[in-house]
């Protein structure tokens, strides 16, 4: 499965687990005090102030996780 900016952070958690730990690095919290941020990852990563291109960044990282782990 591509990963894209548009997929909602329930979604990405279920197809990715490494994502939370990976996006936490990055400051973009996917899950605060034990219940799940909803919204695309897009969403949460503008809240941080992150821009376009950051975003894409990030996509792309986590596109290159998801393959090295199988997933």
């Amino acid at each position: 499965m591509k990963i894209e900016k548009t997929i909602l952070i329930e979604d990405l958690v279920k197809v990715l687990p490494k994502a939370v730990t990976f996006l936490r690095t990055k400051n973009i919290r996917c899950l605060a005090c034990g219940e799940p941020t909803w919204g695309t990852l897009e969403d949460a990563a503008k809240k941080k102030g992150f821009s376009d291109e950051e975003i894409d960044a990030v996509v792309d990282e986590l596109n290159k996780l998801a393959e090295t782990n199988g997933g």
